[in-house]
């Protein structure tokens, strides 16, 4: 009988300081078919994503306009203080 080997969990990279970590222990933000930026709390929304994995990160992430461009999408002020109250609630959910 063939042995069934397991498949290591792919990892995902933070935007911001290149992080490596599986999925669910990164905060992800997407962008909808629509067009619209957003926190994707599931982490299985339909879209363009990209992962941070902590409040700094996110702020550099928005200071450096990397979460725009790993969205391929250009983000207002707005879109990033919507998506970083949505990421900090989590953190701070998540933390305790």
């Amino acid at each position: 009988m063939a042995e069934v080997q397991n498949k290591p969990k792919r990892q995902r990279s933070c935007i911001a300081c290149g992080g490596k970590a599986a999925k669910g222990e990164l905060y992800r933000v997407v962008k909808t078919a629509a067009g619209v930026i957003e926190f994707d709390a599931s982490g299985k929304a339909a879209g363009r994503g990209a992962y941070v994995c902590s409040e700094a990160c996110l702020e550099k992430a928005v200071a450096s306009k990397r979460l725009g461009r790993a969205l391929r999408a250009s983000l207002t002020e707005e879109d990033y203080e919507r998506v970083a109250l949505d990421v900090k609630k989590a953190i701070r959910g998540a933390t305790g």
